[in-house]
């Protein structure tokens, strides 16, 4: 198998680990908001279950949680998960939401108090003191941890291997298997850090756009 072949392969693989790359994101950006709405709530039943639950997600290795969720439904209701991007899309998105969640947390608690006083003299209400102030100087204050956690996703798209989805890994091992061949699979870190290197880009240049915020 050819240098080009062994290439072509791994861009068709791309398309899985992309789509599970980008498919993530979506969910999970949306969804750690959620999380972490709940996980402040005053409603202490509902920041109790959520606490928990956060517990056991930063707690087990996402490996452990894609198999989880491709394997239980079959093993728990006879009933087996048929598509394993799904499955593995699901588990991906309730951890990093779980982990963007935390970082959501940990940027709102560290807004002075004295922003939210700030913008009730000056005739805001809480919604628009969290929309026009908070949120600004919040979103500037977590970039580089949600850069880093993002950076992250891209190499952890390859744990979707475990259940036999095509991506990147998943494909050069199979070539290494069929055709004796080793390189291929060291050959997948280029990919890896092409992506890590237009993400790395990104992520300072909207830094950089993001310095008007003094917070």
């Amino acid at each position: 198998m050819s240098f080009w072949d062994v290439t072509l392969e791994l861009l068709n693989a791309s398309k899985y680990t992309l789509g599970l790359f980008f498919l993530t994101l979506i969910i999970a950006i949306p969804l750690g908001t959620v999380i972490c709405a709940c996980a402040t709530s005053k409603f202490k039943p509902l920041k109790s279950v959520t606490g928990i639950f956060i517990w056991i997600i930063r707690g087990t290795p996402l490996m452990l949680q894609i198999v989880v969720v491709f394997y239980a439904p079959g093993l728990v209701f006879g009933t087996p998960f048929k598509e394993r991007f799904l499955a593995a899309l699901i588990a991906f998105a309730i951890n990093y939401a779980v982990y963007f969640a935390e970082i959501y947390r940990g940027g709102i608690a560290a807004m002075p108090q004295g922003q939210y006083e700030a913008g009730k003299v000056l005739g805001m209400n809480r919604s628009q003191v969290n929309m026009l102030v908070i949120l600004p100087q919040v979103s500037k204050r977590i970039t580089p941890a949600m850069s880093n956690e993002v950076i992250t996703l891209v190499k952890d798209t390859s744990l979707a291997n475990i259940i036999a989805i095509g991506e990147i890994i998943h494909t050069a091992k199979n070539i290494v298997a069929t055709e004796v061949i080793l390189w291929p699979l060291f050959y997948t870190g280029v990919f890896y850090l092409v992506m890590i290197g237009v993400l790395t880009l990104f992520f300072k240049w909207l830094e950089k756009k993001m310095n008007y915020y003094k917070a």
